[in-house]
């Protein structure tokens, strides 16, 4: 192999490996060590792990989906559950930004619960927010499937913000752990719109009023004060008004509070658990997965146009794991790996194209390119941010072959740092480029820069090693005697003469031996001057 298809490998793995390490968590959300456990109870909750893409454990009930107690609308609730009634409640996690691979992993675990005759689906959240095409998937999910659907915000100390809450909005029962919290769902545009037109000025309150609040609120909702602040944009209006018509059709459909929903779009307003099961915006706080399934147990829940009373108590709970898809979807659907993946691809075709015939920078690049482009067809990117990535990129490039003296290199440094930095532009945690990552890149760029503009002014100082200039002031071994010329060139000797391994003619005009050093003092055609390195003693 070559030595510079070595160096290019060991480039693109660092490379690999630096967006790896950093992007690796953001990828996956929360890893599993830290989610919430399921402690022993006096009810007898067995746990068992699958993949989503297989069936589940045929240890689920034969009878369906539903619990035996379901009836249609027109007739009343069935009598109570059965407390010895077996079943699988199974669990799937949503952990981290809601993107396409989380939409795929929650849709495939639904089907497959509904498949497997799961009696109960439990979405165990704790989410930032999110893509809205995933949200919506995960919706559309949860209101055609057959099994009634739990949404539990949990541990402590989870959220279901944005997103979340339109999820939370769309399920058949909500429930939340204590000291967590949901809301904050106002859209947030993630792709380069205008700059939106200053605030208006704030409403003059009352004395002991505080911002943000409502006249008549007395303050013990328990939600954070919403600004209900007109969208600047037409854009922004249409957005915002289709997202609060979609949160209050769920809120309408499973009987929450629809005032408050609209609320938490319009003035990103938040409840803590407490306050949500005052305001119905959920109907059940739950410690853990046992104390949720022994809450639920027996409530009446809307289930397409069948009205189905819920048998949990004795549910045994499956969790459903990601399949090795979902888990690669997640992590090439990552914004820090896309841009990792960009930056490989367009340096190891440029490789590539520095040593043709190395093969290895132009496959990996051409891999990663490839899949970077994947990932930005999933992602909102801000073209503006690319395009600037690309030409500083290029400037860079641009800094080895012309003796700009850094000043395309340092112009290209600065658009690729603002490109990266707008090129996901979102608040939206883990939909954005980890900072350290942009850092370690321009740093190594501006190292590169430096080191160029070094190189190139050590060898303007270098004396010319190469043609023509190289050779004059060298050293030649005289091979055999110069002999005298014509009586015109009195005093002139010829001779042939050995450099660097070839034998020239040799012209000079001092007396010259065979086995001498001379030195070369003119070059003409393929003759060469030459005088005696050291004179003999006594002339």
């Amino acid at each position: 192999m070559k030595a510079s298809s070595v160096r290019a490998l060991v480039m693109i793995a660092g490379a690999i490996g630096m967006a790896l390490t950093v992007a690796m968590p953001a990828a996956f959300g929360t890893s599993n060590a830290s989610g919430p456990k399921v402690p022993t109870s006096p009810q007898p909750i067995a746990v068992v792990t699958s993949a989503v893409a297989g069936p589940t454990s045929p240890s689920a009930s034969a009878s369906g989906p539903l619990a035996p107690s379901a009836s249609t609308t027109s007739g009343s609730a069935a009598s109570a559950p059965d407390e010895h009634a077996q079943g699988v409640a199974t669990v799937l996690e949503i952990n981290g930004a809601i993107g396409p691979a989380t939409s795929r992993y929650v849709v495939r675990g639904i089907e497959s619960a509904q498949k497997s005759g799961s009696r109960l689906v439990i979405l165990e959240v704790d989410t930032p927010g999110g893509l809205d095409s995933a949200m919506r998937d995960i919706i559309r999910a949860i209101l055609a499937s057959p099994v009634p659907v739990v949404t539990y915000v949990a541990p402590s100390g989870a959220r279901a913000a944005s997103a979340g809450t339109y999820i939370l909005y769309a399920s058949h029962v909500a429930a939340m752990a204590p000291a967590t919290n949901l809301g904050a769902a106002t859209p947030v545009s993630i792709g380069g719109e205008p700059t939106p037109a200053p605030a208006p000025a704030p409403e003059h309150k009352k004395p002991g009023e505080k911002p943000g609040e409502k006249p008549g609120d007395d303050g013990d909702s328990g939600d954070s004060a919403p600004t209900d602040t007109a969208p600047a944009t037409a854009m922004e209006r249409k957005v915002v008004n289709d997202a609060v018509a979609y949160i209050r059709g769920l809120a309408e459909l499973r009987g929450r509070n629809a005032e408050w929903a609209e609320q938490a779009v319009r003035g990103a307003a938040s409840l803590s658990a407490t306050a949500a099961l005052q305001q119905k915006v959920i109907e059940v706080i739950a410690r853990d997965l046992p104390d949720l399934l022994a809450k639920v147990d027996g409530r009446e829940v809307r289930v397409g146009e069948k009205t189905v009373k819920l048998a949990t108590r004795a549910l045994t709970v499956e969790r459903m794991k990601p399949d090795w898809r979902t888990q690669l979807l997640a992590v090439i659907t990552n914004p820090t790996i896309a841009y990792g993946l960009m930056l490989i691809g367009i340096y190891g075709l440029l490789l590539e194209g520095y040593n043709p015939g190395a093969m290895l920078p132009g496959v990996v690049g051409t891999i990663c390119l490839l899949l970077a482009l994947f990932a930005f067809q999933i992602l909102s990117v801000n073209y503006a941010g690319l395009a600037l990535v690309a030409l500083g990129i290029g400037m860079i490039v641009a800094e080895f072959f012309f003796p700009t003296f850094g000043s395309l290199g340092l112009g290209g440094l600065i658009a690729f740092v603002v490109g990266s930095l707008i090129l996901f532009d979102t608040d939206i945690p883990g939909m954005n480029i980890a900072l350290p990552l942009i850092g370690a890149v321009a740093t190594v760029g501006g190292l590169v820069i430096v080191g160029i503009a070094y190189v190139a002014a050590g060898s303007m100082r270098r004396p010319v090693v190469t043609g023509v200039q190289g050779m004059i002031g060298d050293k030649a071994e005289v091979i055999e005697d110069f002999t005298p010329t014509l009586a015109a060139n009195a005093g002139e000797g010829r001779g042939r003469v050995r450099y660097r391994g070839e034998l020239w003619n040799a012209r000079g005009n001092s007396e010259l031996r065979a086995g001498q050093m001379a030195r070369i003092v003119k070059v003409e055609g393929l003759t060469l001057w030459v005088e005696p390195l050291r004179k003999p003693s006594g002339t």
